[in-house]
């Protein structure tokens, strides 16, 4: 079911934006790992590797599932996904509960037997699973929702609640339920499905009056921009995308006049920006952008129709997909390993006393919470960013890639070269969680430019297959050359490290990680290359 609207501002697309950031906010808890996670390992048994296997579980469920559930809103819309969501992470973070109290707090028995070890990784798949689901009906409800020219800004809104999310539900953890793991675990299962039941009801695409929309959903694009050209004639001075050099072309392979809109038969204003006149994909239909002036110019070669494997054919897909793999596998990998970071600095720095566990610990914790922040407004100001760009400048949003590249760059020079003291990492939480969410606040308005909004979530969710390759080759490279640089705690001048204590940490300070950020600077550096001519090619496209 749709709803319809006759003005872009309407009480009913304010009501699916709120409601589809309150979903999104339920649904980045797979950061929020850490805040539970070294409890759970502590009552259940677990090794360090038994440890990083569940959490690895949440991870696979994320971004492994994202083809497979973004195909399947794209074809039955948000409200069966959000169901499946709300099981979901409901039974996963209830089984995470249930099988960590079933352990008494004082237990000293054997490790854990393999079919409880099991049990562990199906909750993590299933909370990890639900989660996708959510922000996929979420950004899929909302991309549908508004018209081409805002849709960068409220997508980014939208993640930006899924970028918050860790920050939201770690103080709550450590608020309300200071080293109460049952309590918070209870939390975390009411607190993430209820968004999504809210969402069943009213995360919803919304349409222009007076237009119609197919069963799939696919067809909103091209009604909205058919709305926005009847208003054009009236109204061109309030449209900031239009263009005179450019119209959009529909070639027709075997299709009947009948089945189309009687709108599409027609050559849209020659003012209108083609970006908002998407035709919905199928076999039949593609579209093609062509110069006005000439008659008949070079064609744009991003075809709205390609999805599915058709994509490992797309050069601006693929390169999209590599510099993803670079930038997600070095932000997932300091994110991920920020305490160790925060740890290594604050036990190699022995002007501030004796090595307090409790106090290294609130290190992490601020470390976390500054990601998350600057993670939730980086998301925001790209989405402001690049729908203003468009607008006022015209220029592609992707030439915004190689800028959060910088970004990135930047944000791994710092530690490697300048930050030696743990008060100071605080800088590096900001610069790599700004850069982290302005990134996959960027990345679904280019997926929507370049391919279409009727296929969003299926492309997007292959998309977002590029930090399970990034963050599992970053991360096992930085535990790898964080335990060739561990030390024993006798080597250390604190002696208030106890022997557990020393064996889990670093105690080198900058040294302990250094050659992984040159790693991950490498890395950055081509992904900077890959974007600048990723925009390159959006520019000559957009001039031929």
């Amino acid at each position: 079911m749709h709803t319809t609207a006759s003005s872009i501002v309407s009480f009913a697309r304010f009501t699916t934006l709120s409601v589809a950031v309150l979903v999104a906010l339920g649904s980045g808890t797979n950061y929020v790992f850490s805040a539970y996670g070294p409890q759970l390992a502590s009552r259940l048994h677990l090794t360090h590797t038994q440890l990083s296997i569940v959490g690895l579980s949440g991870t696979v469920g994320v971004y492994g599932s994202a083809p497979l559930l973004g195909k399947l809103v794209d074809t039955k819309g948000p409200r069966l996904l959000l169901c499946f969501s709300f099981l979901c992470v409901f039974l996963g973070y209830l089984g995470l509960r249930q099988l960590y109290v079933s352990v008494p707090p004082d237990d000293t028995g054997k490790e854990i037997s393999t079919f409880k070890m099991g049990l562990l990784i199906i909750c993590g798949l299933l909370t990890g699973a639900g989660g996708s689901g959510g922000i996929s009906s979420a950004i899929n409800a909302v991309a549908k929702s508004f018209p081409e020219s805002a849709r960068a800004t409220t997508t980014s809104l939208v993640l930006s609640g899924f970028g918050l999310s860790a920050f939201f539900f770690s103080t709550i953890a450590h608020v309300f339920f200071p080293g109460n793991t049952s309590s918070f675990l209870l939390v975390l299962a009411i607190g993430t499905s209820l968004p999504m039941i809210l969402g069943v009801f009213f995360v919803k695409p919304v349409v222009m009056s007076g237009a119609t929309l197919d069963r799939d959903s696919s067809v909103h694009s091209l009604e909205d921009g058919i709305e926005r050209h009847g208003e054009a004639a009236d109204n061109r001075e309030d449209e900031p995308l239009l263009q005179d050099d450019e119209v959009e072309v529909v070639q027709r392979d075997e299709v009947d006049d009948e089945s189309l809109p009687s709108q599409i038969h027609h050559h849209p204003h020659p003012n209108l920006h083609p970006s908002e006149y998407v035709i919905p994909a199928s076999p039949t239909i593609t579209t093609r952008r062509q110069s006005a002036t000439k008659g008949k110019g070079r064609e744009h070669d991003v075809d709205h129709g390609i999805t599915g494997l058709g994509l490992l054919k797309s050069l601006d897909f693929m390169l999209l997909f590599s510099i993803m793999t670079l930038l997600t596998g070095t932000g997932l990998m300091y994110i991920n390993n920020v305490g160790s970071v925060s740890q290594s600095l604050y036990a190699h720095d022995t002007s501030t006393g004796p090595y307090d566990p409790i106090k290294a610990a609130q290190w992490q914790a601020s470390q976390v919470s500054t990601i998350s922040i600057s993670n939730c407004l980086g998301r925001i100001v790209i989405g402001l960013s690049a729908d203003g760009l468009k607008s006022i400048f015209r220029l592609p949003r992707s030439v915004l890639v190689p800028v959060v590249a910088f970004l990135f760059i930047i944000s791994q020079t710092i530690p490697l070269f300048f930050t030696g003291k743990v008060e100071n990492l605080w800088i590096v939480s900001i610069l790599l969680g700004g850069a982290y969410g302005s990134f996959f606040g960027l990345t679904p308005s280019l997926v929507i430019e370049w391919f279409g909004v009727a296929h969003l979530s299926e492309n997007w969710g292959f998309l977002s297959l590029a930090p399970v390759f990034g963050s599992n080759f970053f991360s096992i490279a930085f535990g790898r050359i964080l335990d060739a640089h561990s030390a024993p705690p006798s080597t250390h001048p604190s002696p208030a490290i106890s022997p557990s204590e020393g064996d889990a940490m670093c105690v080198e300070g900058r040294a302990c990680y250094a050659d992984a950020f040159k790693l991950t600077l490498t890395g950055c550096w081509i992904a900077f290359g890959l974007g600048c001519w990723l925009a390159w090619r959006d520019l000559k496209r957009r001039r031929d």
